[in-house]
Order: C-alpha cells, then structure tokens, then sequence
C-alpha cells in the first residue's frame, strides 16, 4: 500500500450560476493525515470533495494532490479513490469479488484477486468471509468492504462521504474506532465528510468547520472544541451556554464582557480572536455546560452567575440542570454522577461558578442555530 500523499487547495471557488457553493478555500491536507471536514447539511463539504475526486471542476484556484496541479484530470485520472454514502456494493457478486473488482478491470487473474482480497478480509477483520454476498453481511461489515475496495485500487488519497450515516449509533461508535485503526494500519491519507462532530473529534487529526461555504476553522479536535475561533464553530461544535455584550476591559488574554441579561462576566480570549477585540465591541461568549458548578459563594462575580433551576435531568454519567438566569436567559449545567443525588427541585436558586480560562470570548456572530 503507497504511503499518503498531501492535498492543497489554492483559493478554491466552486459557483453554479450566482450561487456561491464553496468561497476560497485554503486547505493544507498533510500525508497520512485524517483529515475531517465538518458541518451542517448544505454548508459545501461534500462539493469540496467532489473537486478533489475530479467530479468537479473549481471554478477558480487549484486542487494539487502530492504536489501536482489535477486541473482537467478526471477521476480515473487521480491518486484517489472515493467511498458513497450508500457504499454502493454490486450485490450479485460475492464479497472477495467486489474487493477486487478494480484489480478485475485491469485484467488481474482470479489467483492474484484472491490473494489480495484474502489479505484485505484479514486487515479489516473479516477472514473467510470473501465467498458471502453483501446480502448476508452486516451494516458493519459492509461498511468494512467497502472500504477494503476502495483500498484494493491502491489510492493515495482514500474520500469518504458521510459513509457511516445509514449505521445505528452503537454501530457508528464502533465503526469510527475500526475506521481509524484501518487509516492508521495503511497510512494513506483519508479526507471525511461528516455533519457528526463526535465521528469528526474522535477519528480526525485535523478538522475544518464549515458554514455556508467558508471554512471557519481549521485545527485539531480538542483545540475546536475548547479554543473556537467563532461563534458559529462555538455553538455547532458540542454545546455551549452563549452570553451576548460588549467589551468593557481586555486584561492579559481575558476580557471582561458587558453581558445584557447577567452583568460583567470574564473569561479567556479565544487564541484567534486575540489582538482583534477592543473595548466597546460586540462580543459573546460561551461556557460549555460542564465547565459550570455549584459555588459555594452566594453572591454574583465575574466567574459567577445567579440562575433559578426549571427542571434537572438523570442521563446516566451525568445530571442535567436546566435553568433560568436573570432576564429569563436559559442555561444548562452538567454535573458528573458521582454517586450522590444532583436532581435539584424547580425554582431552587442556585449561585453557579466556573474558571474564567473555560470561558471563551469571540467577536459577536452568527450561531449554528440561527
């Protein structure tokens, strides 16, 4: 199996007619990387891959695959190989013979097919099963042969668009761990396509957060999840508590913000938006549901807020606190079952705290939800 190679796109536009499908995109994909693009449905994501399977033209910038310009290449012409939602299986030949179905077009003897689709079965767990249909195996596995087909052509780059999507959740948990074991074992570079940030935080080296065409973000997973650098890749990646206000002091990389229903509040400046806000501008920031506790102090600070409880939630790990702050802004805490009852009755007045570093500040901007 070759070893990945690195994808870049150049200030890439795709546009039908006057719709702006994809707006300059810059994207470093390293060699071997798995590399997630994440977002709601319709955001460009799937468009983007398309571009980089030759399916689809940019109409402005490049797409270069291990350094070579792919203009005018179509997908037979590229390093790559893509794997569909629907994995789209031929369902009358048995399972060796659609792993090996590309070696079979190049006029590979049904010896040699063998041999490589037995080595296949065995790298994604499924030895002696070759002589099945797709028929007789399950959502798993045939997730896991599709896969191997796509391997058996020998891509440098393998695409994958929200293949795991049809999969209950138990399966899908399961699959994403088997997915980045496989990425790991062949080393080849492996670009997803998900609107599932758990699939893109779990399996992903790097992750890019996308709204309506623009890439927000581009960064690890735990640096997306604690150091969003807008309010969109915020409050779409995990949840958040968001707090609306202006700026009324900058100290040391936090900010004090001028919130309009909870007074002052201080938390940390996100790394991106650092040396961009000043006093008096517009601002919001978000405090996850577990960065939130029970202070033992009563009275309001900057690091806490006076909120009344609507209802409390028993999920298992964790209790859920709904609440209500000053002005009826709607909060909610997760505390961690420790063992101890944490279900707190309705109206029962609780002074909640937080460390201000879990706090994010960034510029005010469009939510996920809006």
């Amino acid at each position: 199996m070759s070893s990945g190679v690195g994808v870049d796109l150049q200030d890439m536009w795709i546009k039908f007619g006057d719709f702006v499908a994809v707006r300059e995109a810059n994207v470093n994909i390293k060699g071997g990387e798995f590399f997630s693009f994440l977002g709601p449905s319709g955001c460009g994501k799937t468009t983007i891959l398309r571009a980089v399977s030759g399916f689809l033209e940019p109409s402005d910038g490049k797409v270069l695959i291990g350094g070579n310009d792919m203009a005018g290449k179509g997908p037979n012409e590229r390093p790559t190989a893509l794997i569909f939602q629907n994995l789209a299986l031929f369902p009358l030949m048995k399972v060796w013979e659609n792993i090996t179905f590309s070696m079979e077009v190049r006029g590979a003897s049904a010896d040699e097919r063998r041999k490589r689709a037995d080595e296949l079965l065995d790298m994604i767990a499924l030895s002696g099963q070759g002589d099945k249909l797709p028929s007789e195996l399950s959502g798993g596995q045939k997730q896991r042969v599709a896969i191997a087909r796509a391997l058996c052509a020998q891509p440098d780059v393998l695409l994958l668009d929200e293949p795991l999507s049809a999969l209950d959740l138990k399966l899908r948990q399961h699959m994403r761990t088997e997915l980045r074991e496989i990425q790991k074992r062949v080393g080849i570079t492996f670009i997803y396509i998900t609107h599932d940030q758990g699939e893109a935080l779990t399996m992903s080296d790097s992750v890019a957060v996308m709204k309506a065409g623009i890439i927000d973000q581009i960064s690890d997973g735990k640096s997306i999840y604690d150091d969003p650098a807008t309010a969109f890749v915020a409050s779409f990646v995990g949840e958040n508590n968001v707090f609306r206000g202006k700026i009324s002091k900058i100290i040391d990389g936090q900010a004090i913000i001028d919130t309009n229903r909870t007074g002052l509040l201080r938390g940390r400046v996100s790394s991106m938006a650092q040396g961009k806000l000043s006093v008096g501008d517009d601002a919001m920031m978000f405090i996850r549901p577990e960065a939130l506790d029970i202070s033992e102090e009563k009275s309001a600070s900057d690091t806490r807020i006076i909120a009344n409880v609507r209802h409390s939630e028993f999920e298992g790990q964790s209790y859920n606190v709904f609440m209500e702050g000053s002005a009826g802004k709607e909060m909610k805490m997760a505390l961690t079952n420790r063992g101890e009852t944490r279900l707190y009755d309705a109206d029962v007045e609780l002074t909640l705290g937080y460390d201000a570093n879990q706090a994010v500040i960034v510029p005010a901007g469009e939510l996920a939800s809006e």
